[in-house]
């Protein structure tokens, strides 16, 4: 069985540049597949190579990436990268951010959306 974030609404936000966080028993590499089909669909994409070696560290390392950007972005994250979105997300270049966040108190996955996106919370 897959588990899968569905979201009710598409966003209208606006920007094609895409940031991908990873989670943090992976790297960079793991969103291949997923740039690719970004740039093939015509989104600016940057994907994230945080050190993991603190959440900090891992903020700090995304909010390069942002701030080097020419336009808002979307930031996504995986597993860990939603709980490193959930920090950067609040620089005034992010025009969404949403995640399927492991929840390092619950240990849990549950998931997310921006305060910056409207409508109906994501569903499983």
């Amino acid at each position: 069985m897959r588990n899968e974030i569905i979201m009710t609404e598409r966003p209208s936000v606006g920007t094609k540049t895409i940031v991908l966080v990873h989670g943090g028993f992976v790297d960079g590499s793991g969103w291949e597949g997923v740039y690719n089909i970004l740039r093939k669909d015509g989104y600016t994409v940057a994907i994230v190579q945080n050190p993991t070696i603190s959440l900090a560290n891992d903020v700090a390392a995304t909010k390069r990436i942002i701030v080097s950007q020419k336009d808002p972005v979307i930031l996504v994250g995986h597993s860990y990268g939603g709980a490193v979105i959930t920090e950067a997300g609040n620089d005034p270049r992010v025009a969404l951010d949403s995640a399927s966040i492991f929840s390092i108190v619950t240990g849990r996955f549950r998931p997310t959306r921006s305060s910056k996106l409207p409508g109906p919370s994501p569903h499983r």
